[in-house]
């Protein structure tokens, strides 16, 4: 016998059977004190006041206010209409930290309010396997992906991301991307970030020439680009063929940059499009917090350590490279035993591209566009301008 039909045989069996308390509880197994509460139950609201009452609390102290909810859901309507995650995490990030629930109770809301689906075929996230590298500039990814203007034309958007930080260094748009364009985005972005450590693409012919010529790409000479990073001690890796994951996290922003043009509604010009692109790359970098590296933004990520540099070893020496321009003045800065220094190199050379490379007080200038190496200095550390050693008789 449940407690729903039990008490109410307790009630019959008193009022209806005329069993006193005490042989009402001796018949049944309960307290006599149990039998009163029923009673008083019962001559209060009958028999459906006998049943089994929920242990729930009255009120939950710690439910969650209609106005957060209210806020939650007026959030995720507003970052899918932007284009933007508006997942439990992202809506997290954006509520007032005195007033945020969990980011579980934030999906039970989405949930109960019928705006996301469950999606039970999904791997569970502790089941991946992450390669990230470990400092900024380790490693850039590129590749480029397909966008249509307002009339249909198909242009090609190509993008450089960071590997450890997810920031988005560079995104231009083109009619056609080319080994050219490769290597001008290439520079852009150098000259802004300073020089990867090793570059990630797949192996299209505008990244490598490893599979022209036939014999699997073995006896091609290197194009323009892996030319550019080869001199420059820069390790070029490339994702193995039919296995576009190794290349997930360039991708998935691809995936997020879409949806954020969709949103955003499409241009009339290639111009135009490059300012969409310029404003979603602030977005993306300082205003998303990402998961795999933390909750913080790409841009916080990629500041909060130091940066990963190529090197090139030349005569058993490991030469640390750094691709800069030569200043109006005809010198370069370059931090060196806790201070600034200027390099002289002369005003002939004004404006020109160089690789820059140092091995402790050692610093070799490299004309970047001839090869030729036009400055060398040893840095004394007791001043400021740092004089280029004379050239040897």
């Amino acid at each position: 016998m449940n407690d729903y039909t039990k008490n109410r045989a307790i009630i019959l069996a008193i009022t209806e059977g005329g069993l006193t308390h005490t042989e009402a509880a001796t018949r049944f197994n309960v307290t006599t004190r149990w039998i009163r509460t029923l009673i008083a139950r019962y001559r209060t609201g009958g028999l459906d006041a006998v049943d089994p009452q929920s242990k729930r609390p009255h009120t939950n102290p710690n439910a969650t206010d209609e106005a957060t909810i209210a806020t939650i859901l007026t959030l995720r309507t507003r970052l899918i209409a932007e284009g933007l995650d508006a997942g439990p995490e992202s809506i997290w990030d954006r509520l007032p930290a005195q007033t945020r629930p969990s980011t579980a109770t934030i999906w039970r809301i989405l949930r109960r309010n019928n705006t996301i689906t469950d999606q039970p075929q999904k791997r569970p996230r502790s089941s991946w396997h992450r390669f990230e590298a470990a400092a900024p500039n380790e490693t850039w990814q590129s590749d480029f992906t397909h966008w249509p203007l307002a009339d249909g034309t198909d242009m090609k958007i190509i993008s450089w991301l960071d590997d450890h930080s997810r920031k988005l260094l560079h995104a231009t748009a083109y009619t056609e991307i080319t080994g050219p364009i490769v290597i001008d985005t290439f520079i852009q972005t150098m000259d802004v970030h300073g020089p990867p450590a090793s570059t990630l693409t797949d192996n299209g012919m505008v990244y490598t020439a490893r599979f022209a010529g036939g014999a699997g790409g073995r006896n091609a000479q290197l194009n323009g680009f892996e030319q550019l990073i080869a001199d420059m001690g820069i390790v070029q890796k490339n994702g193995a063929a039919n296995h576009p994951t190794t290349q997930g996290k360039i991708e998935r922003y691809h995936q997020t940059l879409k949806r954020w043009l969709t949103a955003d509604g499409l241009v009339d010009t290639i111009e135009e499009l490059d300012k969409q692109l310029a404003r979603f790359g602030l977005i993306y970098n300082t205003e998303r917090p990402h998961r795999a590296i933390g909750r913080r933004t790409p841009q916080a990520a990629y500041t909060a350590t130091d940066k990963a540099f190529p090197v090139i070893e030349t005569v058993k020496k490991i030469w640390r490279v750094r691709y800069d321009k030569i200043d109006a003045e005809g010198k370069v800065s370059l931090r060196y035993a806790g201070r600034l220094r200027h390099l002289g190199i002369g005003r002939a050379h004004a404006r020109t591209r160089i690789l820059l490379l140092v091995n402790g007080n050692e610093t070799m200038v490299i004309d970047r566009s001839s090869g030729v190496i036009i400055a060398e200095h040893t840095i004394d550390t007791a001043k400021d301008y740092q004089t280029k050693k004379k050239p040897e008789r």
